[in-house]
């Protein structure tokens, strides 16, 4: 099965190569003529010429308003064989390209300044190029991304295969993430200077594709992280079933006993609610009726209820609502108390308070024999804290101790607070 998935592969991957140089071949005037200009005249090709190129990785648009360029690594590739050392890319590294936009730059100002233009125009096209290529690379590099995603996690055999391409397709996406920090847009917009050309070449432009890389970056992260899921998910289950299998190829006589029959049910089996049992009265029975009178002459006489008064409703409402309140305001206050306890054990002894360790709320309220539920106690503890004033927060160092909610759930819960003051 294997075998013959690597041929349909190699057959399918023969096809397109094949299709794509014989692409080349058939329009290469036109393609070398796009190189020496940095641009395609699409008046030399027909619709589905232009459509064929563009679907075949060889032809792209860096945005709407530029005309159509040949890839970065094409124009490498012809570079390298044509021995054009002003074009070849030695090193497609993000610090490097921006180190030659840099000296393309500082060559166009050159020019402009010694008054040669035309020097200075085919400078602007060698900037414009590198800056298309260098949007290109993460734009390739992204494609990439979108292949492994959706055809090599079909091509592996298993699912730790599976997570692993996962992990190595996470490391690629982290190094783009880094790659695009390393492009400082305050620094081009002091290398354009007063150049409105430059400007709009390395800062509007630029940025505008760059948001676009970065909003694809964070659909395949996406993509990533449910497919981690899933597959985890999937792991847990298979683990489950080939423990079981093993299990029941060392005992090959077990059977699963009949636990509704049993007094103590495993609670990995008792998870259904118990069914409770209902009574009526039979009427219908004439034998019973005598039995069925008695029974009813014993019944508790009913006596009204208070609700039942509208003035006694409202004093039981309005009970209720003092309860809540007093119930409320005795949370704050030993709260207030919490946060007085660290403030307290710091100001002792202030040249030690850095030594002094954080304080956990679950262990203040055990210690202090506190009747409230952790969850509302580490709310209310959370609540106050953000209510503080700025300058007020400052003085307090509140961690987090957060855990994962499951193995295949990356939401991360608050299990508790440590709080400590700040010298």
């Amino acid at each position: 099965m294997a075998d013959a998935t690597d041929r349909n592969l190699t057959s399918s991957l023969f096809s397109i190569g094949a299709e794509r140089l014989a692409l080349l071949g058939k329009y290469h005037k036109v393609l070398m003529q796009g190189y020496l200009q940095g641009f395609v005249d699409e008046g030399q090709l027909s619709e589905s010429a232009l459509r064929k190129l563009i679907s075949a990785r060889i032809l792209w648009r860096p945005d709407e308003t530029q005309p159509l360029t040949l890839r970065p690594q094409l124009s490498e590739l012809i570079a390298s064989m044509v021995s054009d050392e002003n074009r070849r890319q030695v090193n497609a590294d993000v610090a490097q390209k921006l180190e030659q936009i840099h000296n393309r730059v500082q060559a166009y100002k050159e020019a402009q300044f010694k008054g040669d233009y035309s020097v200075a125009d085919m400078q602007l096209q060698r900037l414009t190029e590198l800056v298309h290529d260098l949007s290109g690379q993460f734009e390739d590099a992204i494609d990439s991304l979108w292949n492994r995603l959706n055809s090599d996690f079909g091509f592996v055999g298993s699912l730790n295969e599976k997570i692993r391409e996962n992990e190595r397709a996470q490391q690629q996406l982290r190094r783009l993430l880094d790659g695009l920090q390393l492009i400082d847009f305050n620094q081009l917009i002091e290398l354009a200077e007063g150049s409105s050309q430059l400007r709009k070449l390395l800062v509007s432009r630029l940025q505008h594709q760059l948001s676009g890389h970065h909003g694809s970056l964070l659909e395949v992260q996406k993509r990533l992280v449910a497919l981690l899921a899933k597959f985890r998910q999937q792991q847990s289950r298979s683990l489950l079933i080939n423990n079981m299998v093993s299990f029941l190829k060392q005992h090959p006589a077990y059977s699963p006993a009949d636990y509704p029959h049993r007094s103590s049910v495993p609670e990995l089996f008792n998870q259904a609610a118990p069914i409770k049992l209902k009574g009526a009265a039979a009427f219908d029975r004439a034998g019973e009726r005598q039995r069925l009178a008695e029974l009813v002459h014993d019944l508790p006489k009913t006596t009204p209820s208070p609700s039942s008064d509208p003035q006694s409703a409202t004093f039981t409402a309005l009970f209720e609502d003092e309860a809540v309140a007093a119930r409320q305001k005795a949370l704050k206050q030993d709260v207030e108390n919490f946060y007085l306890h660290i403030i307290d054990r710091a100001t002792e002894t202030p040249e030690l308070a850095e030594q002094h360790p954080a304080v956990s709320a679950l262990s203040y309220r055990d210690e202090y024999e506190l009747e409230w539920d952790p969850e509302i106690w580490l709310y209310q503890i959370i609540a106050d804290y953000q209510a503080l004033p700025r300058q007020d927060q400052r003085l307090f160092r509140l961690t987090n101790q957060e855990a994962k909610a499951s193995a295949t759930n990356h939401l991360m819960l608050i299990q508790d607070i440590q709080l400590q003051l700040r010298v």
